[in-house]
């Protein structure tokens, strides 16, 4: 009987994969040619645990004849998303996720669009790429089930880049791996590992043979190697475990997901709606996981010749030593919840190079996000980073490409004259909320950090440098 559920994983995993390709360019896989046949497993049959309230999700892709087509292109693209915030559209981008039917683009189609038609063909309703109001309203009501079940939500992983779908009230242990992160149920039982390779380290074929037979525990039933992408599944020990990696644009992104065999059919459910909601480059941030690491670094500004730097609160908060690199060790004076700022300093240091806090050059547009990244993406290097973004409504900086984010909190943000706009920000998601968030990444204006400033006396460089020589990496040392 377990193989019969394994096989039913399995074609839910490997089903998805055209979705999953269509939304990332380059994707495109080949035809699945196994290298090994799924062998029974003769093990004793595991206890039945009770499953959720939940069904299994369902991945219908919706096809377009040629003969008979359904005229709903980019206008009605622009329609579906017409009156919703950003925190609309990410609950119900969220929502389609775990019924499987975000399945990417089809025929070049707005993947949002896609994901509404493949949801109406499921519900037998008119196939219009346009949510009635009862239609949302019946998507959203079977989420907001899942988030109190589950404590579902879709996050972008900040060390791989990665976007994920976690089912965050099993997972609420969140650690560094190897090559990316380690989320985790309090005992294990569940494991979500993601990782991100360069593949100048090491090829996907070189990967793919390597995952099959390390750790030595693991016994592969099921795997597939293809171009740009593979899977493999099994056991490792007592738990149940899979690999998914992609290959694009001279790295491979993926994840590992182990569980005890005991509670597959809890589990099963929660991991094909995770498979259908990863995206290994994906073309919008969501909010990025919370990390709650020992030791978090995070980038500050400095803002005066005395050694303030300011920063983000979130990177300050309960640090048991703050430490600005190459200055010493920096005392929190103050901070605001609203704005999001710290203000730090450090003494006795006498070749700063404060930030030149000039007018507002606020504006949309192209921008460039200079700071330094956590070590890890840079084998322990201290090196400034430059990502191009765009600055848009509200604050919001959305990226250019999904690029690792992990460490980069407290950057400057500048625009193409080099004009110092404001420091950047990155948004955590609020655990099983409903409720509409911030964007994944915001601006706080060089405005809100000169009355931040202003607010604790303390008073600009009236000379400042350049933002690229005022940025400073933050290392926060907690328990």
């Amino acid at each position: 009987m377990r193989l019969g559920g394994s096989t039913v994983m399995l074609a839910l995993l490997l089903g998805v994969v055209p979705g999953l390709a269509q939304e990332s360019p380059g994707l495109i896989p080949a035809p699945t040619q196994p290298t090994e046949k799924a062998k029974p497993a003769h093990r004793r049959a595991a206890p039945k645990i009770a499953a959720p309230r939940v069904a299994a999700p369902v991945t219908v892709v919706a096809k377009t004849d040629a003969g008979k087509a359904d005229s709903v292109g980019t206008e009605s693209a622009l329609e579906t998303s017409a009156g919703l915030s950003d925190g609309e559209r990410l609950k119900i981008q969220s929502a389609l996720l775990w019924s499987g039917d975000y399945t990417g683009s089809i025929g070049g189609e707005d993947p949002f669009l896609s994901a509404v038609r493949n949801f109406q063909k499921r519900a037998k309703a008119k196939i219009t790429g346009i949510l009635t109001s009862s239609e949302r309203a019946n998507l959203l009501a079977a989420a907001k089930n899942h988030e109190d079940e589950f404590g579902w939500t879709i996050v972008t992983d900040p060390s791989t880049g990665v976007r994920l779908g976690l089912p965050a009230k099993w997972v609420t242990q969140v650690r560094e791996a190897t090559r990316g992160t380690r989320y985790s149920s309090p005992h294990g039982d569940v494991q979500v590992e993601t990782f991100r390779i360069k593949t100048t380290e090491l090829k996907l074929a070189a990967l793919f043979d390597q995952q099959k037979k390390e750790p030595a525990s693991r016994k592969v039933e099921s795997s597939a190697l293809r171009d740009d992408s593979f899977f493999i599944s099994g056991m490792q020990g007592l738990k149940n475990f899979s690999v998914r990696a992609y290959a694009r644009d001279g790295e491979i992104r993926g994840f590992t997901l182990l569980f005890d065999q005991m509670m597959e059919t809890i589990v099963a459910p929660v991991t094909a709606a995770m498979v259908s909601a990863f995206s290994p480059f994906p073309e919008r941030s969501s909010p990025f996981a919370a990390m709650a690491k020992p030791v978090e670094y995070g980038n500050g500004l400095i803002v005066s010749k005395n050694g303030h730097i300011i920063t983000d609160r979130k990177l300050a908060a309960g640090c048991q030593v703050i430490v600005a690199a190459g200055l010493g060790d920096a005392e929190r004076v103050a901070e605001d919840n609203d704005s999001g700022l710290a203000l730090l300093r450090v003494y006795g240091t006498h070749n700063v190079s404060p930030l030149a806090l000039g007018a507002d050059a606020f504006k949309k547009g192209d921008v460039t996000l200079v700071g330094i990244p956590d070590p890890k993406e840079q084998n322990g290097a201290k090196k400034l980073t430059e990502i191009k973004a765009r600055l848009a409504e509200s604050n919001a900086i959305e990226l250019r490409q999904p690029v690792p984010m992990a460490g980069f909190s407290g950057a400057a943000a500048v625009d193409v004259q080099g004009r110092f706009l404001g420091m950047m920000q990155m948004q955590n998601f609020v655990l099983a909320s409903a409720e509409s968030i911030a964007q994944p990444v915001r601006l706080v204006t060089a405005t809100t950090i000169r009355g931040f400033l202003a607010a604790h006396d303390v008073a600009p460089a009236t000379d400042g440098s350049d933002a690229r020589t005022a940025v400073v990496r933050v290392i926060c040392v907690r328990k």
